[in-house]
């Protein structure tokens, strides 16, 4: 095949009155905005499908004729003047809520590193659910005016497209995107060239160019290593996500944390904040050291502290494996050189990444290093926050679990982007266009849900699952051609599936965790719901597994052996090649949405969120953001949230239960029905599920919650150690060292009450505590009683704390402290006093890892 030796990008001409549909088209607000969506649809529909909903593409293919035809539309240009004044008036971020709320704020930048992004069906850079909440992460902020921008890798093949041979088994292929059809466009330097950033690993110099996707009002920078300067080793490093070995992930994360970090940089742009979402990009943390470092001439230490407050984190995974570990060997080769120009040893360089930075045997892993190196750390549920802490907490020898400093901030879902066109009219004409718009009025909007009549929501809801049938036909079609079918197999797509029938969908990664086939342990009584004539049911199943994950292929092949039994042939469907289209029309027009993860390894899931907002209703494992959403209002659990020992008899007890529920309750409220053939009580679950769902688990609330707790809290503490050249950091930095050197000097030496006995609910209970400070200083620390009641083990649970105060300082040289619990519940209750750090720029006394506890004498 021969290169060129020049090349050229050879625009569409577009007419003057269709301009803007040039801009439009290159910022992807028209994801969520159906108006700006229908523009393009409407200028040729068959166009608009062939190129996977790409704008960009289809204007550089549509036929000139066309669009000259459409400047003598009067209505179309009509169309497009008001799709114009609506994409300029949002492009304004004066009247937004962030602008409002945080004045001071708005010339602040919020730096959004993710390893993948989903925002829309043509751009193929994500592999799953991690992507598309980063996606839609992005498009809150947009909607918001939260002044945020994106860092990720642009990948020329990207995830792998899914299809299965004559088996059923997966398999994968592999199309290399044009970046130059797709909407996005390269960074240009002052000079015209596409601005560039450079990385040292092993042996060479590695280049990378840096492409923008406008995302409404935030941008999203990519990185990409595929050009000729670069040898083919190193232009495959941007060549697959999640592709390749170990080292090739390294490299991989190096470029992003690394080179994204750089890429901010060379483009002007100095975040106060940078939010890695998952350990992908934890690299950063260290370059913003170096950084540092180089520009205000401090120590590694000195730049920490500044780079901890900075930076917040946000973990995604509840099992180990599903962390990056590199061994030792591997952090060696591709950071000799990096490590020395921080002034580390190899073995506090590896430290950062360690559980225990004394152990030489134990692996590198990025989520650790994210953990210690910001400030600010979450889980994304309830459940998952809680899991986190307990899979951490070696990172913190001696803090209690509660105390771990791991918060959680629970995921959520665009709206506008996932419910329907259908629905989105019938929201706006009964609760009002604010339930996109208005960040403020979200709980009290989505009250008047209950006010859209029944006979509407219903046949709006029909009317998606018509459509979902018609597609779930067509790409039947389609996967049985491509197997090479016969004709009356492919004729017999046209029969799947009832357009009227109870339809269950089920979509993820199918990996073994998420029990696709939990269904198929009881083949007979699955046999017996589909078969049903007078109530029928039937499935649909999407997903992919990883490539290397043979045991979640197999799942996929056992689904496709049963779906091809004669009694479930036409009641039980698996569409190929899961991505965006297949999710959106899935969620938009199943009945019932079914999960069913092996608690707790689901951290939070958002694809149940997407079909309740558009009127499913959840049948799930008590996992993830069901554990905290779900009641007998908003849908049925699996279960009551056991975890049991023994997988094997969970799964059947599990399966069981989820035939109980199919059985007794939701196919009998799904077919109960009123003389005007409604099934209202099906309906009034439908509206209270989405009333209460609705604004909470979305990304307005998400990401005003990353605002409120993480954003603006280290916007502020990084802002206070900035000052006067880092002074504040030195000072820290050089107080935290003193501390942690005499700290082994410090000693509860007793501990007293005032009373013994004879206690009553509504007493005080006052407690004394003598210490011996060695080389600390009393200001130096915090010394708190640490109280509850007692199980059965004579252990405190329930746990409460209270500040002990600085009494005086004894005879004898001791320092003594008192503080008073009062007794507000009988039974047994126990106490103890720990002592804590305390500084006025720390915000966090536990992450520093340093507690001491009274011990018993």
């Amino acid at each position: 095949m021969t290169r060129p030796i020049l090349s050229y990008t050879v625009a569409p001409s577009i007419p003057q009155e269709l301009q803007c549909l040039q801009e439009i088209a290159y910022n992807l607000l028209w994801v969520w905005d159906n108006e700006l969506m229908e523009l393009f649809m409407r200028i040729d529909p068959d166009l608009w499908e062939l190129t996977n909903h790409n704008p960009v593409q289809m204007l550089g293919m549509i036929r000139q004729e066309r669009l000259n035809t459409l400047t003598r539309d009067d209505a179309f240009l009509l169309q497009v003047e008001r799709a114009r004044r609506r994409f300029t008036d949002y492009k304004d971020t004066g009247s937004s809520w962030f602008q409002k709320t945080h004045p001071d704020a708005k010339n602040k930048c919020i730096a959004y590193f993710s390893a993948e992004f989903g925002l829309t069906e043509c751009l193929q850079n994500y592999s799953g659910g991690l992507g598309i909440l980063s996606g839609d992460h992005l498009k809150a902020a947009s909607d918001l005016g939260l002044p945020l921008v994106g860092m990720g890798l642009l990948y020329q093949q990207g995830y792998f497209r899914q299809y299965l041979n004559a088996d059923g088994w997966q398999q994968e292929r592999y199309p290399e995107n044009d970046f130059y059809e797709l909407p996005l466009k390269p960074v240009i330097d002052p000079e015209g060239k596409q601005k560039t950033i450079a990385l040292d690993l092993p042996g060479r110099r590695v280049i990378a160019q840096i492409w923008q996707v406008q995302v409404g009002r935030v941008a999203l920078y990519l990185l990409d290593t595929n050009i000729p300067v670069n040898s083919q080793e190193d232009q495959d490093i941007t060549d697959q996500l999640y592709g390749g070995d170990r080292e090739m992930r390294i490299k991989q994360e190096i470029l992003l944390g690394i080179g994204g970090y750089r890429a901010l940089k060379a483009m002007g742009l100095n975040p106060a904040v940078y939010h890695l979402n998952e350990g992908h990009s934890s690299f950063l943390t260290l370059e913003h050291c170096r950084n540092l470092m180089h520009e205000h001439h401090t120590t590694f230490t000195e730049a920490r502290e500044q780079t901890i407050a900075s930076t917040v984190f946000t973990t995604h995974t509840p099992v180990p494996a599903g962390n990056d570990y590199f061994e030792p060997g591997l952090i060696e080769k591709y950071f000799n050189h990096y490590y020395k120009e921080l002034g580390l040893t190899a073995a506090e360089f590896l430290g950062l990444g360690r559980e225990n930075p004394a152990n030489t045997a134990e692996s590198f892993c990025m989520t650790i290093l994210a953990l210690k190196m910001s400030g600010r750390s979450n889980g994304v549920s309830r459940l998952h926050g809680k899991v986190s802490r307990e899979m951490w907490k070696n990172v913190w020898p001696g803090v209690p679990i509660s105390d771990i400093p791991v918060v959680s901030i629970t995921n959520g879902v665009h709206a506008p982007s996932w419910i329907s066109r259908d629905l989105a009219e019938l929201l706006d004409r009964y609760l009002g266009p604010g339930w996109r718009e208005d960040a403020d009025q979200q709980y009290w909007l989505w009250g008047r849900v209950h006010q859209i009549p029944d006979e509407e929501l219903w046949r709006t809801h029909e009317r998606r699952r018509e459509r979902l049938i018609a597609f779930a036909r067509n790409r039947l079609r389609t996967q049985l051609e491509a197997r090479g079918a016969t004709p009356s197999e492919v004729a017999q797509a046209n029969e799947i599936l009832n357009p009227e029938a109870l339809t269950i969908g089920f979509s993820r990664r199918f990996a073994t965790y998420k029990r696709a086939t939990l269904l198929l342990r009881n083949p007979e009584r699955l046999i017996k719901i589909l078969t049903d004539k007078d109530r029928p049911v039937q499935f649909i199943f999407a997903g992919k597994a990883h490539p290397n994950d043979n045991p979640g292929k197999e799942l996929i092949r056992k689904i496709i052996h049963f779906e091809r039994r004669p009694e479930a042939r036409r009641r039980m469907v698996f569409i190929e090649d899961y991505d965006i289209v297949v999710a959106r029309y899935l969620v938009q027009g199943v009945d019932v949405w079914l999960n069913t993860p092996l608690r707790p390894q689901e951290a939070s899931g958002t694809s149940g969120m997407k079909a309740t907002l558009n009127g499913a209703i959840n049948v799930s494992v008590l996992d993830g953001w069901w554990a905290e959403a779900c009641n007998t209002n908003t849908g049925w659990a699996i279960g009551r949230g056991e975890e049991y020992s023994d997988e094997e008899y969970q799964n059947e007890v599990e399966s069981n239960a989820l035939f109980d529920l199919l059985e007794k309750e939701i196919i009998p409220l799904f077919y109960t029905r009123m003389t005007d053939d409604l099934p209202r009580q099906w309906i009034l679950k439908m509206k209270t599920a989405m009333r209460a769902i609705g604004p909470e688990f979305n990304t307005t609330r998400m990401v005003r919650q990353y605002i409120e707790e993480m954003y603006m809290p280290a916007l502020q503490r990084a802002e206070i150690l900035a000052k006067d050249n880092l002074e504040h950091a030195r000072q820290l930095a050089a107080w935290k060292q003193n501390l942690r050197t005499n700290w082994s000097t410090l000693k509860i030496l007793e501990v007293k009450n005032e009373r013994l006995d004879g206690f009553k609910v509504g007493d005080s209970c006052v407690i004394h505590a003598w210490l011996d400070l060695g080389k600390c200083r009393a200001d130096d620390i915090s010394v708190e009683l640490f109280y509850g009641p007692l199980n059965a083990n004579g252990n405190i649970e329930s746990e409460k704390t209270s500040p002990m105060q600085y009494l005086k300082q004894a005879e004898n040289g001791s320092h003594e402290f008192v503080g008073t619990i009062k007794l507000d519940k009988s039974g047994r209750i126990g106490h103890t006093v720990r002592v804590l750090p305390k500084h006025q720029d720390i915000d966090n006394p536990f992450r520093e890892g340093l507690i001491l506890w009274a011990q018993k004498k």
